[in-house]
């Protein structure tokens, strides 16, 4: 980020320090127009003949440098320095003969004898047979004739690698977005936007690049318009994504409608429109950023800072370059609220990756626990001295659950049917132990379903300890799935009596299960036990990332 700074400076530096070594003026413009008759090739008549002098004065100059002159204007013409013919902008309508267009800006060189201090006149006689009813006018600046051709492509090659560098931030953004299993919409605003500026930056200076016919000179004005337009919109709803506005349509609707306003009574005012949309993305911005302020939200004093820097840019550099600097800044800023994030991110993950080391441990500690080990191993002793066929099944039970819980320690999601399979175990287990029979069923179970390990397990356990033994029967446990449009579920369902009320998840199993599912689905689960007329149920939803 550090080179995007320094340029922005640079840039900054610039464009403030541009000044002329030169003294002209240009006073006392007149314009007339010729309204004589002009049959062109389709034989009907138009007035489109015009005659404009302006006068202009040169108090000093330096005498090693040409003079030239730029003119901004619609229509073809030829171009006169006191009636000397200094050079041409498209062709003239003549009869039976179309008129060429030229384009809106152009730059002359007068000839040295003509560039004496004092009073001169700049006169055009050309033809305009297209958008007469435009009020344009004429505008004439004199200069250096190198430094007026000189200063646009400087302008232009700093302007491309901006644009450069805001293209290759949109393509890794998209890149981002698309391969990031999160899909957070933040980074893909920020990648349009970064894309939209870039297009701006392209369009803005595109005159430099091509001619563009007079008659085609509103198309790039319109189209910078609505650049800015989309760009004044996205600024701020990706500054609400970022600092996680929850209610951001009741600033978005306000805004959107003062934007749509501001298109619709200052339509056709080109420049002053793109002006008040920027204006007013940044006062929904300054707002934004206060409110962020004013809830401690980490990074807000940053924006907020940019804000007020990208002002004063504003207010002190020319609106064409100060646009973009100020642009330039905002975006920075929201470049920077993203590596805040993808540090917090970077912190999460070193968090989750310690998270999960310490699950496994307690995975494995489950069935290796000291009061576990000794009453199965008692109780199968009771059953190897009573029944050595039946101490043979428990022994061998055992070992199967014991090799399934070192299979899956340090998996973070197992297939439902290996989570099934340990339960199945550890029921056969404990039928042992407690001379107690558990039943085991399933529903709608989906066998491509992949779930944290031994979360079902837990809840097994649980069931298990606080149910009690009938005197006739089985205890059974059904678990069943459910598949809704955006969200899967799991239900666990010990059908018992209750030894006593259990504190709705407290136990060391339930933060378990709760540690698993947030390792695995961050915060889109929900995890609910309680009590019912049957027993006991456990339900685990969880959502689809959006």
């Amino acid at each position: 980020m550090r080179p995007i700074v320094l340029f922005t400076i640079f840039l900054m530096i610039l464009f403030t320090s541009c000044k002329q070594n030169i003294d002209y003026t240009v006073s006392d413009p007149s314009y007339s127009v010729n309204n004589g008759p002009l049959r062109n090739y389709r034989g009907d008549t138009r007035d489109s003949i015009f005659k404009a002098d302006i006068n202009v004065s040169i108090q000093k100059r330096n005498i090693s440098e040409r003079l030239g002159v730029k003119i901004n204007a619609f229509g073809s013409f030829d171009v006169y320095w006191d009636n000397v013919l200094i050079g041409a902008n498209g062709k003239m309508a003549k009869p039976g003969r179309t008129e060429v267009y030229g384009t809106e800006t152009k730059c002359y060189q007068v000839p040295e004898e003509l560039s004496k201090n004092g009073k001169h006149t700049v006169t055009l006689i050309g033809t305009q047979s297209e958008m007469r009813d435009e009020d344009r006018g004429i505008d004439v600046k004199l200069g250096c004739y190198e430094r007026l051709i000189r200063e646009p492509l400087i302008a232009m090659s700093f302007v491309n690698i901006m644009a450069g560098a805001f293209l290759i931030a949109s393509i890794y953004y998209f890149f981002l977005f698309i391969n990031s299993s999160r899909k957070e919409i933040a980074l893909l605003l920020f990648g349009i936007i970064c894309f939209f500026f870039f297009s701006l930056l392209i369009l803005e200076y595109s005159k430099y690049y091509i001619d563009i016919p007079y008659t085609q000179f509103y198309i790039r004005l319109k189209l910078i318009g609505w650049l800015t337009f989309v760009i004044s919109i996205l600024i701020p709803w990706c500054f609400m994504l970022q600092f996680e506005f929850k209610k951001k349509r009741f600033l978005l609707l306000p805004f959107l409608t003062i934007l749509i306003a501001i298109y619709i009574i200052n339509y056709g005012h080109y420049d002053f429109t793109a002006v008040l949309f920027s204006y007013t993305m940044w006062f929904a911005s300054m707002i934004i950023a206060i409110i962020a302020v004013v809830r401690k939200i980490k990074s807000g004093w940053i924006v907020l800072s940019g804000l007020v820097l990208s002002a004063v840019v504003s207010r002190f550099v020319f609106y064409d370059f100060g646009l973009f600097i100020t642009f330039t800044i905002i975006i920075l800023c929201m470049l920077y609220i993203h590596t805040i994030k993808a540090k917090a991110i970077e912190d999460a993950h070193h968090a989750s990756l310690l998270l999960s080391s310490r699950l496994q441990l307690e995975l494995l500690k489950k069935n290796i626990q000291p009061h576990f080990l000794r009453n199965t191993l008692t109780s199968l002793i009771d059953w190897i001295e009573e029944s050595p066929k039946q101490g043979v099944v428990f022994l061998r039970a055992l070992a199967e659950e014991f090799d399934i819980m070192n299979d899956i320690s340090e998996e973070t999601l197992i297939p439902i049917r290996q989570e099934i399979e340990l339960c199945r175990k550890h029921l056969e287990i404990m039928s042992f132990r407690k001379e107690v029979c558990y039943n085991w069923e399933e529903k709608d179970i989906d066998e491509h379903d992949t779930i944290p390990p031994a979360i079902i397990h837990t809840i097994l356990e649980n069931g298990i300890t606080h149910s009690k033994p009938p005197k006739e029967g089985c205890i059974n446990f059904c678990l069943s799935y459910a598949k809704k449009d955006n969200y899967k579920q799991y239900e666990l369902l010990t059908v018992a009596e209750n030894r006593k009320a259990m504190k709705k998840s407290k136990g060391t199993g339930f933060k378990y299960i709760k540690a698993r599912l947030n390792e695995s689905y961050g915060d889109h689960w929900e995890f609910d036990s309680y009590a019912t007329e049957q027993g006991w149920l456990t339900t685990i939803k969880i959502f689809e990332r959006k």
